[in-house]
C-alpha cells in the first residue's frame, strides 16, 4: 500500500491493516465515509473473518457516536495504542479528551451534528462493485 491516510491509520490501530487497500479501493478513504459501512460493505471489501467484522462494526459504531475526531485523538495519544485489543472501541477518555469535550460543549459545538458530521442512512450503500 503506497498511500497512507487516516483510514489506513485507523485500521492499523485496530490491528486490521490488511484491509486498508480494500477500503481505499472501495472508496472508503475518509472516516466520515467509513461511518456508513455496514455488513454488505464489509462483504464487498472482503472482510470475511467474523471477529474482524465484529471489531470493525464496533469501531464504526463508536465513530458514529463519538465522531471521527475521536480517532484523531486516539491516534495522537501513544498511551492509547499500547496493548489494547479493543482500540478505538471501548477506550475511556483521557484528560485531553475531557478538556476538549468540555470546551466544545461550552462553545456549543456538536461534532456529531451538521456541518461537522455526515448523516448516516441505513439504506445507503457506498460500495464499488
Amino acid at each position: 500500500m503506497a498511500v497512507s491516510n487516516i483510514v489506513c491509520e485507523w485500521l492499523r490501530a485496530l490491528g486490521l491493516a490488511q484491509y486498508a487497500e480494500s477500503f481505499l479501493d472501495n472508496g472508503y478513504d475518509d472516516l466520515e465515509i467509513c461511518k456508513q459501512v455496514g455488513d454488505p460493505d464489509l462483504d464487498a471489501i472482503g472482510v470475511e473473518n467474523p471477529a474482524h467484522r465484529h471489531k470493525l462494526l464496533k469501531s464504526i459504531r463508536q465513530l458514529r457516536e463519538k465522531g471521527a475526531a475521536s480517532v484523531y485523538f486516539m491516534l495522537n495519544d501513544p498511551n492509547s495504542l499500547s496493548g489494547s485489543t479493543e482500540i478505538l472501541c471501548e477506550t475511556p477518555p483521557n484528560e485531553l479528551d475531557i478538556v476538549i469535550r468540555e470546551q466544545l460543549e461550552t462553545d456549543g459545538v456538536r461534532l456529531t451534528a451538521h456541518p461537522y458530521s455526515t448523516p448516516v442512512s441505513t439504506t445507503q450503500c457506498r460500495c464499488k462493485v
